[in-house]
């Protein structure tokens, strides 16, 4: 399997997702990183945009499932935007971290809390 990747870093949202009704109420900012995991040996040996992962439509993919969904869960939050990721054409697997910086822990000082998830697209039958 290809190790090459596409990072796409610190990219921010304002969305409505948490435990608290106050959090889905009022909202407050995520912050996602992903690895894109493809093969990009055809895009660079040949410089064809078509080749690759159009990142632009990814991140209009990602700023969709955060602010267009409310979920509990960050871990909720991560499963789906893996699975938008993984529906494109030469994705491999994703790994994604969802950051929480404003997380709701009384009396704590930290810069996030995150969760991570890691996903391969299913083997074609």
């Amino acid at each position: 399997m290809s190790q090459d990747k596409i990072i796409l870093s610190g990219l921010r949202f304002y969305g409505y997702h948490g435990v608290h009704p106050e959090e889905r109420t009022l909202g407050q900012i995520f912050v996602l990183d992903l690895e894109i995991g493809l093969d990009l040996s055809p895009a660079a040996r040949t410089d064809d945009p078509s080749q690759t992962v159009n990142y632009s439509e990814v991140y209009k993919d990602l700023r969709d499932v955060v602010q267009g969904n409310s979920y509990k869960l960050i871990e909720t939050l991560a499963q789906k935007v893996a699975e938008v990721v993984l529906c494109r054409d030469k994705v491999l697997w994703v790994r994604v971290t969802v950051k929480k910086p404003a997380a709701p822990i009384h009396g704590a000082n930290f810069d996030f809390v995150a969760v991570q998830v890691y996903r391969e697209k299913p083997p074609a039958s």
